[in-house]
């Protein structure tokens, strides 16, 4: 959101469980572990984000962009994170750790979103 928050809500009875606050600008993006133990956040702050679902902590901010993040997402495994951005790469992070696992570029125009395969090799 452009109040740079990440907001969950229960969807059945509408009460808002947390306020997620550390991003400097605009919530761009979100994905949910197939778990759903972890939210990651990407923004237009050139950070991604990984918060606890339960108790909304922030895990860890993952560096690295030079743009704007429009695109995240989680494999199927919990143990990737892919994030897309105006700088024209892709990030690869282990979810665990941070750690940077690759930079995919090749990109020459903005990149519209990212995807992980079922099989977590693609």
């Amino acid at each position: 959101s452009h109040d740079k928050t990440v907001r969950v809500w229960e969807m059945k009875s509408g009460q808002l469980k947390n306020t997620l606050k550390r991003h400097s600008e605009c919530v761009a993006c979100l994905a949910i572990s197939p778990d759903n133990k972890t939210i990651v956040s990407g923004s237009w702050d050139d950070t991604v984000r990984v918060w606890d679902m339960a108790n909304g902590e922030l895990k860890s901010t993952l560096k690295g962009h030079t743009g704007r993040v429009s695109c995240v997402a989680i494999s199927l495994d919990n143990k990737t994170i892919v994030a897309r951005s105006y700088d024209n790469e892709v990030r690869v992070w282990d979810m665990d750790s941070g750690e940077l696992k690759n930079t995919l570029e090749g990109h020459t125009e903005g990149l519209t979103c990212a995807a992980i395969s079922p099989d977590n090799k693609t």
